[in-house]
């Protein structure tokens, strides 16, 4: 049975600290005083018999209590402003709405799963995806035009004014179609011999792809195809003897059904990290609560790590 004592203020509190990672700003957020803040988290610690959160000079971190009370702190203020929302909403005719932006990254994988997460937590919704490279996405997110954007977190000019929430990391890999010449004697220097699909200027990866390359001392590519667009280098890599350098989510289903293997070069150095992207400051939408939690549910299921 659920303590009597605990109260929503409570449950509000503890969830916008864990967000926040700050006493200050999730006081801020909730127009209180920061020993008010901070009393009532004590408060919760207190009933739960469990310490939630760490201060520390380098901020704000979560136990593992803390962790878990987290999750279903998160699910249950979605799920009471989803109810709200749908009294507010009751009888209205046009459908509530929520508009996500997908980069490669994660458009062929993760947002899939987190769709049909998502339309099982909130049927009634409608969801616009629109996919992209890093600028132009990122570039509607400013403009109000998304909601939030899914993909790899790129260079500070590109993230100004957007506020990045790390769900998990995945590397750069190189791969080609089954029986290509290059799985017999894979090295990387050899890449050159064939056509190479390459990132393009402006994506998120193309600085990580263009300094492994220069470490590892591959020479110029002659035909080189600049691109992100997942359709093209899918078809394309499968057909040709092309070289196809990519995130590894964008050709993960590839991978598992056989049909594009992975060549075995140690591509550490481009691990970067994939998250949601939203204009920084802004509460985020009761949708876009539901949405957060299924992609959270998403990568769960699918086994990213961060």
């Amino acid at each position: 049975m659920i303590d009597r004592r605990i109260k929503f203020r409570h449950i509000q509190c503890f969830v916008e600290i864990a967000r926040e990672r700050s006493f200050k700003r999730a006081a801020e957020r909730l127009y209180l005083t920061g020993p008010a803040i901070s009393k009532t988290l004590k408060e919760l610690e207190d009933i739960l018999d469990a310490p939630l959160l760490t201060r520390s000079r380098a901020g704000v971190a979560l136990t593992p209590q803390g962790e878990v009370f987290l999750h279903f702190a998160q699910m249950s203020l979605a799920a009471l402003q989803q109810g709200l929302d749908g009294v507010e909403h009751a009888g209205a005719m046009a459908p509530e709405s929520l508009a996500v932006g997908a980069l490669p990254s994660v458009a062929a994988r993760l947002m899939p799963a987190a769709v049909e997460v998502f339309g099982r937590m909130r049927p009634q919704a409608r969801l616009r995806i629109m996919d992209g490279p890093h600028g132009f996405l990122t570039e509607r997110l400013k403009l109000g035009e998304l909601d939030l954007v899914l993909g790899r977190l790129a260079g500070p000019e590109q993230m100004q004014g957007i506020s990045f929430t790390q769900l998990f990391t995945e590397r750069v890999v190189f791969v080609v179609r089954a029986g290509h010449p290059l799985l017999d004697d894979p090295e990387l220097a050899r890449i050159t011999d064939w056509p190479v699909v390459y990132p393009s200027p402006g994506s998120a990866i193309r600085p990580l792809v263009d300094r492994y390359l220069v470490e590892h001392g591959v020479g110029e590519i002659q035909r080189q195809v600049e691109t992100v667009s997942g359709a093209f280098g899918r078809v394309y890599t499968r057909r040709t003897d092309a070289v196809w350098i990519i995130s590894a989510g964008v050709v993960a289903n590839e991978i598992d059904d056989g049909h594009l293997v992975q060549l075995p070069f140690d591509t550490a150095i481009t691990t970067g990290s994939v998250g949601l992207m939203t204009r920084g400051g802004e509460a985020p939408s009761p949708a876009e609560q539901v949405f957060r939690l299924a992609v959270a549910q998403a990568v769960a299921e699918l086994g990213l790590t961060a």
